[in-house]
Order: C-alpha cells, then structure tokens, then sequence
C-alpha cells in the first residue's frame, strides 16, 4: 500500500508542479473565480461550451499541490464530455472525496473518474477536501454562468 501512496503523491505533485491546462483559453463562454478563504487557494475556472458540450476548459490559480492538481486533472477529464457527463463527473468525484465510502453514496457512479482516484485519499483530512473540491465547484459556478464577480469559496 505504500507504493501505491507514493504512486499516488507523485501523480498529485507533478499536476501541481507542471499543470495542464493553466491559462485562459482563446474563446471562453464561462468564467468563475474561487476562493478558500482557509488555506489561500484561488484558482479561475475558464470553459467554452458548444452544443452542450466543453469544447475547451482551462484554469488559473495558484495554491497547495492538492488544489492545484485537482484543477489540472479536472481540466483534462472534463474536455470534450457532455454537460451530463460533466454532472456525473462532479457528483462523483465529490462522492470520491467527501465520503468514508463512495461506492454506498446514492447515485454514486465512477465514470471516467479512475484517475481521480489519486485524489481520494484527502477525505481523511476535512481541510484537504475543500482544497481539492474548490476547482470543481468554481467549474460548476462557471457553467450555470454565475458572474466572475460572485466569488466561490469553500466556506
């Protein structure tokens, strides 16, 4: 199991150092900035949607390597999934997360959210998990079109 760990920390570390997607990208129809008021994270969630579809999603920010990374790996699974699957995707990975035991969450479902998994480990530290869910929820504020101006923040 430890192996598995240091798999899993150096997974974390390397989105965090080197981050997928950071900037804003060319065309962008939603924006949203979060904030977590607890431990400075910020990051600003970009995404184009076309069709019911992102097209393109990228990010800025900056923070601790979990929060950083959580934007990172949420940027590459979300690009080019439905706005439903985008949904589940959410409601997943929170589950993932949040929960002693995702897999009994009502609705739970792991689609595409396999390499998330790196992630997990966070739900045994409560101030963790708001660093890795703040990405997410400024997605989430980004896509039902909430102004920049209306800050997201874990509290």
């Amino acid at each position: 199991m430890s192996e598995l760990r240091e798999l899993y920390q150096e997974v974390i570390l390397d989105h965090g150092k080197s981050p997928r997607n950071f900037g804003r990208p060319p065309s962008v129809t939603g924006e949203s900035h979060g904030h977590n008021p607890l431990c400075g994270d910020t990051v600003t969630i970009y995404l184009a949607v076309a069709d019911g579809v992102v097209t393109d999603i990228g990010f800025e920010g900056r923070g601790c390597a979990i929060s950083m990374a959580s934007a990172s790996m949420m940027t590459e699974m979300l690009h080019g999934k439905s706005l439903e699957e985008v949904q589940a995707m959410f409601s997943g990975f929170h589950s993932l997360v949040a929960s002693s035991d995702p897999a009994c969450e009502p609705g739970f479902e792991m689609p595409d959210l396999d390499k998330l998994i790196v992630l997990a480990g966070v739900r045994e530290f409560p101030m963790r998990v708001k660093c890795a869910t703040l990405p997410w929820h400024t997605m989430k504020a980004a896509l039902k079109g909430e102004s920049e101006s209306e800050e997201i923040t874990t509290e």
